[in-house]
C-alpha cells in the first residue's frame, strides 16, 4: 500500500518535471513573439505584460486542444503548441500599415481557413513520403541553428554587446552540461537533461550578477484573459491573403513535426489523425484572434525533448499545458521564467535543434538513395538553408514574395514535394 502510494507520487513528480522541461524548451521562442510584435507596435509596459501572460495562457489551451483526442480535434501526440514565428513579419506589416484590429481579423481568418481545409490537406499525405518528411525535419532543425547561436550571443545581433564573453560562457556552458548529462547520466537524470542545463545556467547567471528582478516585482499576481482586450477584429483582403499564405507554411511545418513524432513514438498516422491535428491548430488560431494573441502551431523543439528524454507518452505534455495555463493566470510567477538568460536558452536550443535535424537524417537513412532521392534531398535542403542564411538575397522582390521565399521551410518543403512528384511519380520512397 505504502509502496504503491510512493510510486504514484514519484510518477506525479517525474511527469511534473518532464512537463516543466517541455515548457522551458518552448518558453523562449514563445515569449519572443509577443516581445517582437509588442515592440514593433509600440505597446506600453503594461500592455506587454498582459500580452505575454495571455499568450502563455493560450499556449496551454492550444496544447490541450492538440493532445486531447476528440471526435473532431487532437492528433494525440506529445506535442506543445506555441506562437508561430512564421506569422511575425506578416503581423508586423499588417499592424503597422492597417492597425491591430486588422491584425486580429487576419488571425481569425487564418484559423477559419486552416479549419476549413484541414480535411483536404490531410488527403495530401501521399505527397509526404519519407524523402520529403525526412528532408523537411532536417531543415526544421538546421534552419533554427542560427537562432540558437543568436540567442547564445545575447539575442540581438545588432547590439554592441552581442557575443559578450559572459553570454558565450553561459550559452556554451549550458550546452556542454546537457551533453555531459546525456553521455554519462542515467535514468531520470538523463531524461531531464535540458531542464537541468537551463536551471544550472540560470543559477550561474544569478551568481555572476547578470540578472535583474524588476519584471517580477512589477507583474500582477492574478489576471484573467479578456476577449478583444486590445481591439475588435477588422477584416481587409490583402491582410487576409498574407495570413493565409503564412498559415499554409505552418501547416507544412506541422506536418513534418507530426511525422517526426510519429517516427519517434512508433505510431502510424492516417488522414483522420492529420485532419484532427490541423483542425486543432485552426481552432487555436481563432481563439488567438478572439483573445488578441497569435496563431498557434506545433513547436519543433519539443520533438527533441521527446527524443532525448525517451518519454513518448502524452502525460508530461498535459502537465506542461496546465503549467502554461497557470503561469498565464499568474503574471508574477510567469515573469520569473522570463528571467532565464537568453544565452542559456540558446545553449539548450543548440542541442535541441541539432537533435531535430539529426532526427531528420535518421529518417533519411531509411530511404533508398540509389535513384533521384539523393538529388531531392540535396536541392531541397540546400535551397532551404540558403535562403535562411542569406535572406537579403531576394530583397529586390515584392514584399509579399519575400515573405514567402525568405522562409527556408517553405522553399525547402515545396522543392522536396515538387521534385518528388516529378522524379518519383509512382514511388513512395
Amino acid at each position: 500500500m505504502d509502496l504503491k502510494m510512493h510510486d504514484s507520487e514519484d510518477s506525479f513528480f517525474k511527469n511534473l518535471l518532464l512537463g516543466f522541461q517541455h515548457l522551458l524548451a518552448m518558453y523562449s521562442g514563445d515569449i519572443l513573439i509577443p516581445i517582437l510584435l509588442g515592440a514593433a507596435l509600440n505597446f506600453t509596459a503594461t500592455q506587454m505584460t498582459y500580452l505575454i501572460s495571455v499568450d502563455i495562457f493560450m499556449c496551454g489551451v492550444a496544447t490541450l486542444l492538440q493532445i486531447k483526442r476528440t471526435p473532431l480535434t487532437g492528433i494525440g501526440l506529445p506535442v506543445v503548441l506555441g506562437s508561430a514565428v512564421e506569422y511575425v513579419t506578416p503581423l508586423q506589416n499588417i499592424g503597422q500599415h492597417f492597425g491591430i484590429g486588422y491584425m486580429y481579423g487576419g488571425i481569425i481568418a487564418a484559423g477559419i481557413f486552416i479549419l476549413l481545409i484541414s480535411k483536404v490537406f490531410s488527403k495530401l499525405k501521399r505527397f509526404f513520403p519519407p524523402i520529403v518528411t525526412g528532408s523537411l525535419i532536417t531543415l526544421i532543425g538546421f534552419t533554427l541553428i542560427p537562432v540558437a547561436f543568436q540567442n547564445i550571443g545575447g539575442g540581438n545581433a545588432a547590439a554592441k554587446n552581442f557575443g559578450d564573453p559572459t553570454d558565450l560562457l553561459l550559452g556554451f556552458g549550458t550546452a556542454l552540461l546537457i551533453i555531459v548529462i546525456n553521455i554519462w547520466g542515467r535514468g531520470f537524470i538523463k531524461q531531464i537533461s535540458i531542464l537541468i542545463g537551463i536551471v544550472a545556467g540560470t543559477i550561474a547567471a544569478i551568481a555572476m550578477g547578470t540578472m535583474g528582478f524588476a519584471s517580477v516585482h512589477n507583474a500582477h499576481w492574478f489576471q484573467l484573459p479578456q476577449p478583444f482586450y486590445f481591439s475588435t477584429p477588422k477584416f481587409e483582403w490583402s491582410s487576409i491573403v498574407i495570413m493565409l499564405l503564412a498559415s499554409l507554411t505552418c501547416m507544412i511545418e506541422s506536418t513534418g513535426v507530426y511525422y517526426a513524432l510519429s517516427e519517434i513514438t512508433h505510431r502510424e498516422l492516417d488522414e483522420k489523425d492529420l485532419q484532427h491535428g490541423y483542425a486543432s491548430e485552426g481552432i487555436a488560431a481563432i481563439l488567438g484572434g478572439i483573445f488578441n494573441t497569435f496563431p498557434y502551431s506545433t513547436f519543433s523543439q519539443n520533438v527533441a525533448i521527446v527524443e532525448l528524454s525517451g518519454i513518448k507518452k502524452n502525460k508530461p505534455v498535459y502537465f506542461s499545458a496546465f503549467l502554461l495555463i497557470l503561469l498565464g493566470l499568474i503574471p508574477k510567477v510567469g515573469a520569473i521564467a522570463t528571467l532565464i538568460p537568453t544565452s542559456v536558452l540558446g545553449g539548450a536550443m543548440l542541442i535541441m535543434f541539432g537533435t531535430v535535424g539529426a532526427e531528420g537524417i535518421k529518417m533519411l537513412t531509411k530511404v533508398d538513395m540509389s535513384g533521384d532521392n539523393l538529388l531531392i534531398m540535396a536541392v531541397s535542403i540546400g535551397l532551404g538553408l540558403g535562403v535562411t542564411v542569406q535572406p537579403t538575397l531576394l530583397h529586390f522582390l515584392p514584399s509579399t514574395l519575400q515573405t514567402i521565399l525568405n522562409n527556408g521551410l517553405v522553399v525547402g518543403s515545396f522543392t522536396a514535394i515538387i521534385m518528388n512528384i516529378v522524379l518519383n511519380p509512382r514511388s513512395k520512397n
